[in-house]
């Protein structure tokens, strides 16, 4: 058996390393290219129940250590994405990712999601930039719970909650998408962020805010895993800033039982998951883990 092999919950991977939602992954046919490129899944952009154009340009941009993006949750709603769906599902993992404006809307994306052929569904409950949307829901763990349990009693495939880091109570709405019946929480989503052009004195972004990826939120992000570990029960998945093994490792002994990469796909290429593959089997050899289920945790120890 691989060294790399791992599981969330039910779902089996052979490489530790997942497509973050919203890169590469809005055809069918770019998120087969991802699953031959060395993920062990795809986790789809986030569906909505219609289509949606998203915000106008300027809608992202590069910063210092990372990039700013507003895109307000583009895509082209939950029917039309069945046929993305036929074509990748038979090639590998795919996790459904949806967001809804209530309990209801998240439980008929879920249910389509299964339909489609998902290997999980996850509930994105953190995006920075969608008004009526993401974080303004997931920060009360009232709403979260409801969610979660509703969706949770409608579908058979397992279902993960995507957290935010823009709040000062991140266990506590873990431990509610744990109540609900999480079988695993992602943690984080982008952190929320403002550009400004000095030249013309206003917010570069069409929105004024957008969410801040890349390498700069990873210490954010290997806080929140490592402080969610000691919280929660279900497996949690690792998202923010990874770009290589030891980014890929820190999320690992922080908690986390895989790791989703997003940025580093946009900057440095489908390459970036053989590359960490390779490298963090290379460092689990000399450094005697014979599993990735050997190093989860173990900086809290």
């Amino acid at each position: 058996m691989s060294a790399l092999k791992t599981a969330v919950g039910n779902v089996i991977l052979e490489n530790p390393g997942m497509v973050a939602s919203g890169i590469m992954d809005e055809t069918g046919a770019s998120m087969v290219r991802m699953l031959e490129a060395g993920a062990g899944a795809v986790v789809s952009k986030s569906i909505g129940m219609e289509p949606k154009a998203g915000h106008a340009n300027p809608c992202f941009t590069e910063v210092e250590g990372g990039l700013v993006n507003a895109m307000g949750l583009p895509g082209p709603g939950i029917e039309l994405f069945k046929e993305e769906m036929e074509e990748a599902v038979p090639h590998g993992n795919i996790v459904g990712s949806v967001a809804g404006a209530n309990a209801k809307e998240f439980t008929s994306l879920a249910i389509k999601m299964e339909e489609y052929g998902a290997c999980a569904v996850e509930l994105n409950m953190s995006c920075p930039h969608a008004k009526g949307y993401g974080m303004e829901l997931g920060t009360d763990p009232a709403i979260v719970k409801e969610i979660v349990s509703v969706v949770k009693s409608a579908v058979k495939i397992p279902v993960w909650a995507k957290l935010t880091p823009n709040t000062h109570i991140l266990p506590q709405i873990a431990l509610a998408a744990q109540d609900g019946g999480a079988d695993a929480i992602v943690a984080i989503n982008t952190l929320k962020a403002m550009v400004i052009s000095p030249e013309f004195a206003k917010p570069f972004l069409s929105n004024k805010f957008g969410g801040l990826s890349g390498p700069a939120v990873k210490p954010v992000g290997v806080r929140a895993i490592y402080d969610l570990y000691k919280v929660v029960s279900i497996p949690l998945v690792g998202v923010g800033g990874i770009s290589n093994w030891r980014d890929a490792a820190e999320y690992i002994m922080a908690g986390a039982q895989a790791f989703q990469i997003g940025s580093a796909v946009l900057t440095d290429g489908p390459g970036v998951f053989g590359k960490v593959n390779r490298d963090l089997e290379v460092f689990m050899k000399d450094y005697g883990y014979g599993s990735v289920k050997d190093m989860v945790g173990v900086a809290n120890e």
